[in-house]
């Protein structure tokens, strides 16, 4: 499978903040930041089913990712908000890393994993993450951060993204 089909995503997403996602129906305002660990915990058996399928590596069409790698992307999405969300934590209003999405999908060969593996890894970081989300106070909800790109989040909107993102991709598959 040749990841290099894919063309780059380069929409800004910050929209899903502040009006429904026409595609998945996802309303990221109406997440409550209490419900936030649930919400992620709820999406492993949806992804552990997805990688199961017997066509889980096949794409729908050449310009599309397969099951595996959008199992794959959700994984590593899992351990980029982790590390985003701690940041927000332990330091005031930092800069986030840049994180090419695209660019991992190729570098890190999502196509030639094993889809079991990645739901397990995916299931480990998804509660990584979950534990991380019900930790936070909530004095702790306005803290500030921001993308290379002059995005800026709380970690209240943080939150309500990233859930935006993995319930997306789980429209994606078709899960």
């Amino acid at each position: 499978m040749n990841s290099d089909a894919i063309e780059p995503d380069s929409k800004d997403w910050t929209w899903v903040l502040t009006r429904p996602c026409p595609e998945c129906r996802f309303v990221a305002s109406d997440v409550v930041p209490s419900r936030f660990g649930a919400i992620v915990r709820g999406q492993i058996p949806r992804w552990r089913s997805a990688l199961g399928r017997a066509d889980a590596r096949e794409r729908p069409n050449p310009t599309t990712w397969s099951v595996l790698e959008y199992g794959a992307h959700v994984r590593d999405v899992n351990r980029i908000f982790a590390e985003r969300l701690d940041a927000m934590l332990e330091t005031d209003n930092p800069l986030f890393a840049d994180w090419d999405q695209d660019a991992a999908a190729i570098e890190n060969a999502y196509a030639t994993l094993e889809p079991m593996p990645v739901a397990e890894a995916l299931a480990r970081a998804a509660t990584a993450l979950a534990d991380r989300f019900d930790a936070v106070r909530p004095d702790q909800l306005e803290r500030p951060g921001r993308r290379s790109n002059g995005s800026v989040f709380t970690v209240r909107t943080l939150g309500q993204y990233y859930l935006h993102d993995v319930v997306h991709h789980l429209h994606d598959v078709g899960a």
